[in-house]
């Protein structure tokens, strides 16, 4: 069994192909970007493994897409809830439902939240946080990322990329030196 991550579908939402957006998904039909995000979706999770919603599961959708979409998706689903969960998305049968979540996954302790928070429970011993809500545009830290599927690439992410992700992150904020140290390491 794994343990995937992902917030921000947005299933249903053509606004989330509007030039206004900071990552505007370049699809020619709200079907064809639900299509994709599905398939991304199943392309890794199997039946039994574990996925986080972080929230804005759907927007504009009706409560029957929001159903076929959902039973549609692989895994034993879990929702951190977002700004636009609605009862559409609070009606489908998630395995469970919560504001904020802090799963031990592959020994790392994740805090889960829609919101990127600028502290956490847990920080200091090395708890880390995953958020959505910013669709790419807040950038992350050495301790905190987006795990949306605008910066994935429409992809679900597990804790080792997410790792890789606060390690580019963390080098990032050292400075210009250690970004050419990690580049020499490599």
């Amino acid at each position: 069994m794994k343990t995937y991550f992902t917030s921000d579908t947005h299933f249903g939402h053509a606004g989330m192909m509007a030039a206004r957006m900071n990552r505007p998904r370049s699809f020619t039909s709200v079907e064809a970007m639900n299509e994709s995000i599905i398939q991304h979706w199943n392309n890794r999770v199997r039946p039994g493994d574990e996925i986080f919603h972080l929230g804005d599961f759907a927007y504009g959708a009706s409560a029957a897409m929001c159903r076929d979409v959902f039973s549609r998706l692989h895994g034993r689903k879990h929702l951190i809830l977002g700004n636009h969960d609605a009862a559409r998305t609070t009606a489908l049968p998630w395995y469970s439902q919560q504001q904020m979540a802090a799963p031990v996954v592959e020994g790392v302790r994740i805090v889960l939240c829609h919101y990127a928070l600028r502290t956490w429970s847990g920080v200091h011993r090395g708890a880390i946080h995953c958020y959505g809500h910013s669709h790419g545009s807040l950038p992350g830290t050495a301790r905190s990322c987006d795990v949306g599927v605008d910066d994935w690439g429409l992809r679900v992410v597990t804790v080792s990329e997410i790792l890789e992700r606060l390690a580019e992150n963390a080098a990032l904020e050292q400075g210009p030196a250690a970004v050419a140290a990690l580049a020499e390491a490599a």
